[in-house]
């Protein structure tokens, strides 16, 4: 049975560092294209960061380039997100997901229409 299980979530303060994990089984990361969003309290879900099986590209949000890290361990068929120099508007809850196809769109990997984890929360705040 497919799952994804997002781990990592907690408080941090500003300026801290936070590893997200996402972990597949019954599907195999590294033939679609796979990524993160967030939602904060009260906002709509925006895609953070995805990374392209077709060129291996990581495109990232402008509010997290040059301080997030999408990556993936085949090994581990699982997916991480590098989160430093932590903000309060990184608050929220953190969702990876996988597309049913290679290619990501910007830094937007998936829609309602694939497959997505539950969620794990990230807090920052002193």
């Amino acid at each position: 049975q497919f799952q994804l299980v997002e781990s990592g979530g907690d408080l941090v303060q500003p300026g801290g560092s936070l590893r997200l994990s996402c972990a597949a089984s019954g599907i195999t990361l590294g033939y679609y294209a796979i990524g993160w969003f967030r939602q904060a309290p009260g906002k709509e879900r925006e895609g953070v960061s995805c990374l392209s099986v077709s060129d291996g590209s990581m495109n990232y949000a402008d509010s997290v380039k040059d301080r997030f890290t999408i990556s993936r361990d085949d090994a581990k068929n699982t997916l991480y997100l590098q989160m430093n120099n932590l903000k309060p508007e990184d608050t929220g809850v953190y969702s990876c997901a996988v597309h049913r196809g290679r290619d990501c769109s910007a830094h937007v990997c998936c829609d309602d229409k694939d497959y997505w984890g539950k969620g794990t929360l990230v807090i920052v705040s002193p």
